[in-house]
């Protein structure tokens, strides 16, 4: 998991009104493919798996991503890069938080907005897993860590989640899929989190101007987690 915005109620941006959190649920299978398909990106623009694809740098060019300032090497890379989002099998679960709407209904001091959107997409994951046949799932969150504070307050959050359950999925119902967190930093250079930052901000934009061309947003579009007709995987609240 990966969020794009700012998750504060205090002051608000009119630029960027929303908070969003963004899941990418891949099984250990696909994410070896997955994993594989970005390394050899990597490896084939800088000459090894060090580089951290971040999403803000790659659009502004900036550090490792200055290579993009050539439009040659620009192109090739966004074939390849998009060659990986669209090949891999994974599911997007993301949820998003319109700032303005949540105060007028809920106010200022109410639940953490990042606490809401990670219940929000808990559910949702364990809807999809109930879908697939087969015993011995488990779920295994890892998610970016953001400060010692900050990282203690959503471990809480989330014991609370597995004791008490969620509005729509029962303590029991998380118990059998033992779902766990685990905070990661971007240093540690895991693609799985890449990936989710490179669908985030797409995801953002996509909520903020839903009527704007977006071009990145449909490289993904169809894995967005959708039963019946009907999408799981984009939930704005309230």
């Amino acid at each position: 998991m990966d969020e794009s915005g700012d998750h504060g109620l205090n002051e608000i941006n009119p630029q960027s009104s929303a908070f969003l959190l963004c899941g990418v649920l891949i099984s250990a299978e696909n994410y070896t493919l997955i994993n594989k398909c970005i390394d050899g990106l990597k490896h084939h623009f800088w000459g090894n798996k060090d580089v951290i694809l971040h999403s803000r740098d790659i659009r502004k060019c900036d550090k490792e991503f200055q290579i993009l300032l050539n439009l040659d090497v620009k192109k090739e890379f966004y074939i390849q890069l998009n060659n990986c989002i669209t090949d891999g099998e994974y599911t997007v679960i993301t949820s998003a938080i319109n700032k303005n709407e949540y105060i007028k209904k809920f106010g200022r001091i109410s639940n953490n907005v990042y606490e809401l959107c990670l219940s929000f997409i808990i559910e949702r994951a364990v809807f999809f897993l109930d879908d697939i046949p087969g015993p011995n799932k488990t779920l295994d969150i890892i998610i970016e860590k953001r400060g010692a504070k900050e990282d203690k307050a959503l471990e809480g959050h989330f014991q609370r989640l597995c004791a008490r359950g969620t509005g729509f999925v029962g303590a029991e119902r998380l118990k059998n899929y033992s779902v766990t967190i685990d905070f990661s930093s971007k240093k540690q250079n895991i693609n799985g989190l890449q990936l989710a930052d490179l669908i985030a901000y797409p995801s953002f934009r996509y909520v903020m101007e839903p009527n704007r061309a977006n071009p990145s947003f449909e490289v993904f579009r169809s894995k967005i987690y959708a039963k019946k007709g009907k999408i799981y995987g984009l939930k704005i609240f309230p």
